[in-house]
């Protein structure tokens, strides 16, 4: 018998009364990092200010663009992505159903979980654009779903993304959000 199957397992209902920044997999808690670095904070700002302006240009009314919201993919699944983009989930604790883009700002300390577990969950729940945004190298590896599988877009460092395949045509302007953040 495996260990993992003599471990508790929690879900929503313990998950809302703890303290501190938790995300919940399959049961498991798994304590959020320590607080990003300033460079990660600055770097999801801009993308956050970059996305909002985009939708709010777009004029799609039933679509937000949050920060660090908790998402209950199942009872006992919860997942705080840095940013999303949705539509229509009105939900007031918590989104209830797939976000249309999800972005991780990748930390040293999260980029396993956000690269492999993450991945493959958003990937099931078919998320339609999950973008991994790595601060040191000024990327984003952007993955489409397609046929339910994620396929990788590109890597991108000065270019700008349009999304005209998710009901809001909306865009991410890479050399916008990185541009205070080069070395001359």
């Amino acid at each position: 018998m495996s260990i993992a199957n003599l471990l508790p397992k929690y879900t929503y209902s313990d998950y809302a009364e703890w303290e501190g920044d938790w995300e919940l997999v399959e049961g498991v808690p798994i304590s959020m990092a320590p607080s990003p670095m300033r460079v990660h904070q600055n770097i999801a700002l801009e993308l956050l200010r970059d996305l909002a302006d985009s939708v709010e240009n777009s004029k799609c009314d039933e679509c937000e663009v949050v920060f660090e919201v908790d998402w209950k993919v199942a009872n006992d699944t919860v997942l705080r992505p840095d940013i999303v983009f949705t539509c229509g989930d009105h939900h007031d604790r918590y989104l209830t159903k797939a976000p249309k883009i999800i972005i991780e700002v990748i930390s040293p300390s999260t980029a396993k979980k956000d690269e492999t577990v993450k991945f493959s969950i958003y990937e099931d729940e078919k998320v339609d654009y999950y973008l991994l945004v790595y601060p040191e190298d000024l990327v984003a590896k952007v993955y489409k779903l397609k046929d339910d599988r994620y396929t990788k877009v590109g890597d991108f460092t000065d270019e700008k993304l349009k999304f005209d395949d998710i009901g809001c045509e909306i865009s991410l302007d890479f050399d916008r959000v990185f541009r205070k953040f080069r070395r001359n």
